[in-house]
Formats: structure tokens, C-alpha cells, sequence
């Protein structure tokens, strides 16, 4: 599929490896958090100034609320969770449902790296490269139908490897949803690795959803399962408060979250009192997306 982008992101502007997989030293006492995202774009918006924090640091910080609310709980304790085998089962309006295997899909794809700039609704930001591939091409295996106009996605549950689970933050499993345009966008992809390497368990191995536009937590980890539908499928934290996460999630300074304004954010890797900066409409894709949304309030469809 051909891209319809231009990423201009360098390679020294990316956030580094440890600061992405473990940002302890910089969220100490921030928020707490919702998930991890995405990025990309241009060079005058890429964060500048980042410093790197230690290995050590970076694997004992992330959000993965299946194994635990905190910070340290998914370094801890996704290890539990079995990788391999790997399926993810793609169903509804598709010519050829069924389960994929984990190794078939990736024998089919072709991996690309991708800079991207990543908006945590948390307002702070990063830039990582990941690699993977477009979700419009795994779409394409099982055979969109046109009557489709919606993709749902499900994260694994596993009780017996995921301790978080027992307890009643979110409704499990975890789910999200797109709108099939915004799906089968060039930007949208699967993520199987992270400067690349595999993604860790804890930042939702073996593949992952990214949607760089959308606020981190549309960013589901650990896809068992995607469904083609022709209704807006529920997702877990806007059912579990619509009045602070909506279906869209996309990034847009002008709408504030009810506890924290979203006009700026704080890069990662200058502590948490570091300098801000304006965040950008819809996350500095604005050129490539915004004809998703022509004609759309995004004030209402926050």
C-alpha cells in the first residue's frame, strides 16, 4: 500500500529506548496513567532536549493495568503472560473469518519502521520508532466486506497470567474500536516491535494497535481479537466514564479532560517539572487525518 505521509522526524530526535520502556524517574507522582501510544510528523514539533535515563529505570515503569495500577506491576508481572503460541481471531463482516496465527501473519507482511510522535492523554509526550505493519493490510487478508464500518479489538484475558484482572478497574477484557476509515489509514498500523527488538510483554506483546493521532490509550496491546461491525463498538474507558474518554480520542488541545487541560505537554526526559510545549492539533498529523473528520464537531466527538 502506498504511504500518502511524509515523516520528517530524525533519528536524534527519537525518545530514547530507555526512557520509552520506563519513565519512573520522569511521572513520579504525575497521574496515573492510561496506556502507551504513538508518533510522527514534523521536524519543528519534535521534542527537543531529552535526556536518557538508565536501562535499569526504563523496564520498571508502564501501564498495563491487566497486570496491576502500578507502575512497577506490569515489569513484574507480564512476564506471566504466553506469547507464543499467538492468534488473533478476525470475524463479522469479513469474506474469510477465522484465526490467524501470530507466524502466518507476519510470513505475510511486510515490517516497516515507523518514527511516530505519541500523545499520552496523561499530556506528556514522546517520539518512538516502532516497527510493524499497516492494519489495513491484515484487514485485506480476511476480506473487508462493504457493508463494514467499524473494527473492534479485544485485548487477551488471562486470569491465571494477569493479576490485575481480579480486580474491577476497567471492565475485562480491554477493548477499542475505529471507524474503518480511520482503520485502513496509512498511519494506523500493528506494532511487533520497538527499536527494533520485540515489543516487551509489558508494552503489549506480541502485537499491539497504533493510531498516532489518538491519545494513547486507543493504542490496545496484546490484540487477540478484531471485528469487522456496522455499529460503533463499545470501548472499555469510555464505558467506564464517557464523560472523560470518548469513542474518538483524538488528540485536540482545544478540549480539555474535565481534571487537566490538553493545550500543552510535557516532553518526556526532562524531569516532571520539565519545560512544556503546545500540543499539536490532532498530535501533528493534522495534514494527513484531518479529512477523516471534514465536516465533524470534534468538540462534541471528543
Amino acid at each position: 500500500m502506498a504511504l500518502r505521509w511524509k515523516n520528517t522526524l530524525k533519528d536524534h530526535h527519537v525518545t530514547d529506548e530507555k526512557l520509552f520502556l520506563n519513565r519512573r524517574q520522569i511521572m513520579g507522582g504525575a497521574v496515573a496513567g492510561l496506556g502507551l501510544g504513538t508518533i510522527g510528523g514534523d521536524l519543528q514539533a519534535a521534542p527537543e532536549g531529552l535526556e536518557p535515563n538508565p536501562y535499569e529505570d526504563i523496564t520498571q515503569y508502564n501501564n498495563y493495568y491487566e497486570f496491576g495500577t502500578g507502575k512497577d506491576d506490569p515489569s513484574r508481572y507480564a512476564n506471566a503472560l504466553t506469547t507464543e503460541p499467538w492468534s488473533v481471531t478476525i470475524g463479522g463482516m469479513v469474506d474469510r473469518p477465522g484465526d490467524y496465527g501470530f507466524e502466518d501473519i507476519m510470513k505475510a507482511m511486510t515490517i516497516e519502521d515507523r518514527l511516530y510522535r505519541f500523545r499520552c492523554v496523561e499530556a506528556w509526550s514522546m517520539v518512538i520508532p516502532w516497527n510493524g505493519f499497516e492494519l489495513a493490510d491484515l484487514l485485506d487478508m480476511a476480506g473487508v466486506q462493504s457493508s463494514a464500518k467499524y473494527v473492534a479489538f479485544e485485548t487477551a484475558y488471562r486470569p491465571d497470567e494477569m493479576p490485575g484482572v481480579k480486580y474491577p478497574v476497567l471492565e475485562w477484557p480491554y477493548v477499542e474500536g475505529l471507524r474503518l476509515d480511520e482503520a485502513v489509514h496509512p498511519l494506523t498500523i500493528m506494532a511487533t516491535g520497538i527499536y527494533g527488538k520485540d515489543i516487551p510483554k509489558q508494552n503489549g506483546a506480541p502485537l499491539r494497535l497504533v493510531v498516532p493521532w489518538k491519545y494513547g490509550f486507543k493504542s490496545i496491546k496484546s490484540v487477540v481479537r478484531i471485528t469487522l461491525t456496522d455499529t460503533q463498538p463499545p470501548t472499555s474507558w469510555n464505558k467506564a466514564n464517557a464523560g472523560e474518554y470518548g469513542f474518538y480520542a483524538n488528540v485536540n488541545p482545544q478540549v480539555d479532560h474535565p481534571r487537566w487541560s490538553q493545550a500543552s505537554e510535557r516532553p518526556v526526559g526532562g524531569g516532571l517539572f520539565s519545560r512544556r510545549q503546545p500540543t499539536l492539533m490532532l498530535n501533528g498529523y493534522e495534514e494527513d487525518v484531518a479529512d477523516l473528520y471534514a465536516g465533524m464537531d470534534l468538540v462534541r466527538n471528543f
